[in-house]
């Protein structure tokens, strides 16, 4: 049976491509938010090249062939390629789970490898997005999710995504649980939320994700009320300048909202 095919990055731009020594120069920019560390192996850098121009399914062959130093490139080539350009939703979620699994051999051969923890964080927390949340919950994902985020900020404490994720956790349980079950149940509250997203955004000042998931969260959290300052860091997620793949399809991500 073929493999299926991985959809074309719609929007390639030769200032995503980072040949020979450019990856390295602009590796502490293009990794400000999940603090990967700069990689030995040429192949993995390889890998790391073709996720940043948006070459998710080359980017995650080549991570995959380049064993468990080359995991997190394909497991992050996967995850942005599910979140923002699969249709088919069973092969997202497939997608998600196989990260997962992934993730965890990779903590077992890692431990201390802080992305290990926060990439299997956000695939589970997108698939619990796709299963719907409260089924998730229901399934022990939520606690999952929690300690994992926990794992890669006690490993990196500075790693703005993962700080991201932790508001985003919170917001989405408080949203569906309520308050109380919240934070009794699930250790999630309205104030931590909103220390998170903080953080991230004092640790990447031009994310434009770290904006839009904090904006969404406003508005599971408080409502009406906050719409004004929800609509603000959109537009600002929207003004930003990417400087790769992921990046763009973040502030293409904003601006297709601000249109609705």
């Amino acid at each position: 049976m073929a493999k299926p095919a991985w959809k074309k990055f719609p929007h390639a731009d030769k200032a995503f491509v980072y040949a020979g020594a450019a990856l390295k120069k602009n590796w502490e920019r293009l990794h400000s938010g999940d603090c990967e560390p700069f990689p030995a192996d040429a192949a993995v850098q390889e890998a790391w090249r073709l996720y940043h121009q948006g070459e998710f399914g080359k980017a995650f062959e080549a991570g995959l062939a380049a064993g468990v130093d080359g995991y997190n490139a394909a497991n992050k080539a996967a995850m942005i390629y599910a979140t923002y350009l699969e249709d088919d939703d069973q092969r997202k979620l497939e997608l998600f789970q196989s990260i997962s699994a992934r993730c965890e051999e990779l903590q077992q051969a890692q431990p201390k490898n802080a992305n290990a923890w926060y990439f299997q964080a956000y695939a589970l927390g997108r698939y619990s997005q796709g299963i719907s949340v409260l089924n998730a919950l229901t399934q022990g994902l939520g606690g999952r999710i929690k300690a994992a985020l926990d794992a890669a900020l006690k490993l990196a404490p500075k790693h703005a995504e993962a700080h991201t994720a932790l508001g985003a956790y919170h917001a989405e349980v408080v949203d569906k649980v309520g308050a109380l079950i919240g934070k009794l149940t699930y250790g999630a509250n309205r104030e931590s939320a909103v220390k998170h997203f903080e953080t991230a955004l004092k640790l990447v000042p031009d994310s434009a994700i770290a904006r839009i998931e904090y904006a969404n969260a406003l508005v599971m959290l408080f409502g009406q009320g906050k719409m004004d300052q929800a609509v603000k860091l959109y537009e600002k997620a929207a003004a930003a300048t990417p400087v790769e793949a992921m990046e763009c399809l973040d502030v293409e991500l904003a601006k297709a909202e601000l249109e609705d």
